[in-house]
């Protein structure tokens, strides 16, 4: 008989530096294995669930999260060194998401339910078609270093999965164990208690683990929020796969902020504040964060660049995540700074204990930007990038690569030079913002958090309503019996939104 060995699992304080075990272990393949027939015998029945029972289970759920609201927060900052109003919001925005996917469900649209009733058309006689979309399967979602909630077990893709109809199992990341297993465990054991499908949610641990995972033919999708490095490395698994899958990875963004001359002239004061307070926010450790600044030549962009200086300068230091991060910090800053052109224009203080790390501020010019400065940097580091004129600036942003978010910061009387910027922007970006910061994602109906590659590979957005289309997909039935087909294609009312024969119709009113 063959004894897989397993590893201990520690957790480390980034504050200190300081790592603890916490009495789990990695998961060993055949254990990953069952956890994913678990996950494939759940996925018909609770796609057989109809949509309000699935919306109380992701509201049962996120009144299990509240209600040990003190208990995660309290291992979330042990584990990431995140202040403790930046974790209370996250876990807010978890409970929230859970919430809004379960009012997407009642309302019903996001099936795209259409109808063409069988008769006459202008190439003849056609059938009856019904077309929605279903679950996809169960999907593996890998959790995020930087978002121990909102992007980790219960976060956003945990939530749109399940509303989708889609059992999940999750690879818990190595930076949060103890959040991700206490999360875990009130999720599951909620689900448990709501009547919920055995195996509805699963979860493992180890990077072998995950690569397991991902390889395993009953997985139908993978969501990743992470480096460009290990999205690469986990398309390669599926792309060796017999029957590859759909991949969602969020993986490197930049998100460029373009300062004008107007702005600039208007508010160089405020424009310096609130980029600092963009860059720096939790440690720099966002997906959003501002990674280059374009500021104009001359006195007022001095002043912006000046106060930018600063506050950089009297910054204090910030603590990064885990040890891979703080030591890509370190290598990719001080590659930076080497790079001939840039300079080094201020740097703050940070102790010296566990994973902290100072801000720092370099700046280069328009004709002196080169790929190298435009490479993504988690941390508390922002390069400012000074043009001459408005051609300049056009072209240093093709040299740009293509991200989440753009900001634009214009004044009212600069609308051609804002619509120039906007038109050259659109293409390279999922979000464009304006007069404000890219940080601070809103969860909404009409949110899009994505963007082209290499800041993802997919259409799709993570955040949002509209998450759900990740882990549904098409499916028409042609001259189908109506006992056969789902409830909301059966003729009469059925409570959503339809378009039928070509018209869309809205559910009566109660």
């Amino acid at each position: 008989m063959t004894t897989t060995v397993t590893t201990a699992v520690p957790t480390t304080d980034p504050r200190t530096g300081q790592e603890a075990d916490t009495g789990l272990q990695t998961t060993a393949p055949e254990e990953v294995a069952a956890c994913v027939a678990r996950a494939d015998r759940a996925a018909p029945q609770l796609s057989a669930l109809s949509r309000a029972v699935r919306a109380d289970l992701l509201d049962t759920l996120a009144d299990a999260l509240e209600a040990r609201r003190a208990d995660l927060v309290e291992t979330a900052g042990r584990e990431t060194g995140l202040a403790d109003a930046r974790l209370q919001g996250e876990l807010s925005r978890s409970v929230f998401q859970l919430r809004l996917f379960g009012e997407a469900l009642r309302e019903g649209s996001y099936l795209e339910a259409t109808i063409d009733h069988a008769g006459a058309t202008p190439l003849g006689p056609g059938p009856d078609l019904r077309r929605m979309l279903v679950p996809i399967g169960p999907v593996a979602v890998f959790g995020a270093s930087n978002f121990p909630f909102a992007f980790s077990v219960p976060g956003g893709d945990t939530a749109s999965a399940l509303a989708a109809g889609c059992p999940v199992v999750l690879k818990a990341h190595g930076s949060h164990p103890l959040t991700s297993q206490l999360a875990f465990d009130v999720m599951e054991a909620a689900a448990r208690d709501a009547g919920a499908p055995e195996g509805v949610l699963g979860m493992v641990f180890g990077q072998a683990a995950g690569a397991a995972l991902v390889a395993d033919p009953r997985i139908r999708a993978v969501s990743f929020t992470g480096s460009l490095s290990g999205g690469r490395a986990l398309l390669e698994i599926i792309n060796r796969r017999e029957e590859p899958v759909p991949f969602f990875g969020e993986l490197s963004s930049l998100n460029p902020v373009v300062v004008t001359p107007g702005a600039v002239a208007a508010r160089a004061g405020d424009l310096a504040t609130g980029l600092f307070g963009s860059v720096t926010g939790s440690g720099g450790q966002l997906c959003t964060k501002p990674g280059v600044a374009f500021v104009p030549s001359g006195a007022e962009g001095d002043a912006l660049v000046d106060a930018l200086a600063d506050l950089t300068g009297h910054g204090a230091g910030h603590v990064l995540l885990n040890r891979r991060i703080y030591d890509a910090y370190a290598e990719i800053t001080g590659r930076l700074a080497a790079v001939p052109g840039a300079e080094v224009v201020a740097e703050g203080s940070a102790a010296a204990e566990g994973f902290t790390v100072a801000p720092r501020l370099l700046t280069t010019t328009a004709k002196q930007l080169t790929p190298e400065l435009t490479e993504e940097c988690f941390g508390p580091l922002v390069v400012v990038v000074r043009y001459d004129g408005v051609d300049d600036l056009q072209h240093a942003l093709t040299r740009v690569p293509r991200s989440l978010t753009a900001t634009i910061h214009a004044e009212a009387d600069e609308g051609a030079l804002s619509t120039d910027l906007a038109e050259r922007l659109t293409p390279l970006v999922g979000r464009l913002v304006f007069n404000g910061y890219p940080t601070g994602v809103r969860v909404s109906w009409a949110q899009h958090h994505g963007g082209p590659w290499p800041a993802t590979n997919s259409q799709h957005t993570s955040v949002g309503v509209s998450a759900l289309r990740r882990f549904l997909r098409p499916v028409a039935w042609q001259d189908a019996p109506e006992a056969v087909l789902p409830p909301e294609l059966r003729d009469g009312e059925t409570g959503v939104a339809r378009r039928v024969d070509g018209v869309l119709t809205l559910p009566a009113q109660a």
